[in-house]
């Protein structure tokens, strides 16, 4: 069972996988990623604005995703948990709205896991709302116990509010390439193990590429099925 396991790791790794995340996760080895990037497919914003015009103009991509419920976004972080090094970090993206509600809730289940900061990506550009415009997105930083700041984060020029652009518009959920490249060379060496479950675009993939890391990711509607 352990080399049917490490096989299976070698098959996915560096590769984009079209695959279930969740089935993804269920090859890892507990304790075997440094760190996780999770991108939930929640419908946040769609779901709190109500404009009743999903499915048209720029909001057709963004509704034809598979959505995710709050009981898969539980099960994602039980197993990300589960497979995480001890001091490793999980950069969890929300939308405002599960901002204000409230992320906490998936994490009182663990007495190792605790979040503990956040960045906001200003994107520089106006998108969606019907009261306020959105122009940002929030990441969550959670790290998984003995928490440690200095041995484990080895950059400290990173700005809790990030300034950047999107230029790759390949996919409707991109994310910021050079605020992920930076994470990753704070808390990451090379050859360490990055993990995307939820990998919409690749933005990750790309930066471990760049800098060396080993990445292991799939998403549901994007990257190349596996036999």
């Amino acid at each position: 069972m352990e080399q049917k396991t490490k096989k299976s790791i070698t098959n996915l790794l560096n590769k984009k996988n079209k695959m279930n995340g969740l089935e993804l996760l269920k090859t890892l080895d507990d304790k075997s990623v440094k760190v996780a990037f999770f991108d939930p497919q929640y419908r946040g914003v769609l779901d709190k604005l109500s404009y009743g015009n999903e499915g048209k103009s720029r909001g057709i991509e963004r509704s034809a995703l598979p959505q995710m419920s709050e009981e898969i976004i539980n099960e994602f972080i039980l197993d990300i948990h589960r497979v995480l090094k001890p001091n490793g970090y999980l950069f969890l993206w929300v939308d405002k709205f599960h901002l204000v509600q409230g992320v906490k809730k998936w994490f009182d289940c663990f007495s190792d896991f605790e979040i503990v900061d956040m960045i906001t990506w200003d994107k520089k550009r106006i998108g969606m709302g019907y009261r306020t415009r959105r122009r940002s997105e929030y990441l969550v930083i959670v790290q998984k116990h003995p928490k440690q700041a200095k041995k484990t984060w080895v950059l400290h020029n990173i700005p809790d509010v990030w300034e950047e652009k999107i230029t790759d518009k390949s996919h409707t959920h991109s994310k910021p390439i050079e605020l992920q490249k930076q994470l990753l060379l704070a808390t990451t060496s090379e050859q360490d193990l990055v993990l995307d479950p939820a990998s919409g675009g690749y933005s990750v993939f790309n930066v471990c590429k760049e800098i060396k890391r080993n990445f292991i990711g799939c998403d549901l509607v994007y990257g190349e099925q596996n036999e």
